[in-house]
């Protein structure tokens, strides 16, 4: 992921701290944890060839990659969707590779309906992904709607008029980048409080360069994370740091399901980011997420520390 890229030289200078909790959110939260909350972690994609012989056997070809990466990771947030609208058939071999597992594919909506001119009239290039993304049954996730990066709030009414049209069967969870969508408190509060009526999730982008987006809005008692590291810079633990606490205080009130995404600028070391995360929220939350197990441990343990 590009979006929110510095220099490295940079980073040492930029405040990574998390915003405080909003007010919104104890509109969302009850304030007492769910009984039965979901935690999913994993990765934008599962086609790494740099993770061959990281976490995949040596000569794994790229077609066996997502019957590897489902023994590392929960969930993935499936970008493939976002490139071009799968069918049934390609769909149900994905699943069949998670078959048994406590899994979830997060798909993007697909760049055609949300990059693609204006979002009136393409109720068919909708309906075309949908016929596809339904296929994925008790595997399908939640669905991101992320409009591009010029997408401004002069353009909110078709952006609200779009999101009206969708399922409400299915859970979204909506992206928007232009900085103007943060910058002024009634269009930012406008926006949550129409998701919060759809019943549509936000999604909190944590990225160096664009601090705005990590504005931590809960608009439904679940949360899509899309955190960016910076090819484990120091900054990258303390920042995971933060991000238990603050998930760790979310499941203490009420949150109900939590996806993590971890990106880097450089996919290559993902991994090793995810072994520090999933240890930090195994001890800190209680919990058993799968643990990212490297081919040499030793070598892993020696990269992170």
């Amino acid at each position: 992921m590009e979006f929110g890229r510095v220099p490295e030289r940079e980073l040492n200078s930029i405040d990574f701290s998390l915003p405080p909790e909003p007010a919104f959110n104890t509109a969302i939260l009850k304030g007492k944890p769910a009984k039965d909350p979901k935690v999913y972690l994993g990765c934008a994609k599962w086609g790494r060839e740099e993770w061959i012989g990281k976490i995949y056997p040596a000569k794994t070809k790229e077609k066996d990659f997502l019957q590897h990466y489902v023994q590392h990771y929960n969930s993935i947030e499936l970008n493939a969707t976002h490139y071009k609208v799968y069918g049934e058939t390609g769909i149900k071999k994905w699943t069949a590779k998670a078959a048994t597992k406590d899994f979830k594919f997060c798909p993007k909506m697909y760049q055609g309906v949300t990059h693609r001119g204006s979002l009136s009239n393409k109720q068919f290039i909708t309906n075309e992904f949908f016929r596809g993304i339904v296929a994925f049954e008790e595997y399908l996730g939640p669905i991101f709607v992320q409009v591009s990066d010029t997408f401004s709030p002069k353009r909110k009414e078709e952006l609200f008029d779009y999101l009206k049209t969708l399922p409400t069967d299915l859970q979204f969870f909506l992206e928007v980048r232009h900085p103007d969508w943060f910058k002024k408190e009634d269009v930012r509060e406008e926006m949550f409080s129409t998701l919060k009526g759809l019943n549509m999730g936000v999604v909190i982008t944590d990225t160096a360069g664009r601090r705005d987006c990590a504005h931590m809005h809960l608009t439904v008692p679940k949360a899509f994370i899309r955190y960016v590291g910076n090819s484990l810079h120091t900054s990258d633990y303390t920042r995971c740091d933060a991000w238990v606490e603050r998930m760790k205080y979310w499941l203490r009130h009420g949150l109900e399901e939590l996806y993590f995404f971890m990106h880097m600028h450089d996919e290559a070391t993902s991994p090793e980011l995810t072994v520090y995360l999933v240890d930090k929220m195994n001890a800190a939350m209680g919990l058993n997420l799968i643990r990212p197990k490297f081919r040499n441990d030793n070598d892993t343990q020696g990269s992170l520390f």
